[in-house]
């Protein structure tokens, strides 16, 4: 289920501010977002792998909270980022 980490890389590397940027707003919700599709691939196949779907349901609101945190921030930066990897907006 872990990003392998050539994928990772390309996605740091794609949303980081500056080389070797991993912590910053943009890159966390990337690789959440990356994350979050592949467990929603997965629970679609295991309907009942109920404990992936609390893990998913957390990293949902991890995500949702740190947009919440870039959209007071950085307005242009979060619309960019919601708009490259298409995540809808409230």
């Amino acid at each position: 289920m872990a990003l392998d980490s050539a994928k990772k890389l390309e996605i740091v590397s794609k949303f980081a501010r500056k080389e070797g940027d991993t912590g910053s707003p943009e890159v966390q919700i990337a690789l959440l977002s990356f994350r979050i599709n592949d467990l929603t691939g997965h629970l679609k196949i295991n309907v009942k792998d109920h404990s992936s779907r609390l893990g998913l349901l957390k990293l949902v609101g991890q995500r949702k909270r740190l947009l919440s945190y870039l959209k007071r921030k950085d307005f242009e930066k979060y619309t960019q980022v919601i708009k490259e990897l298409s995540i809808r907006d409230k």
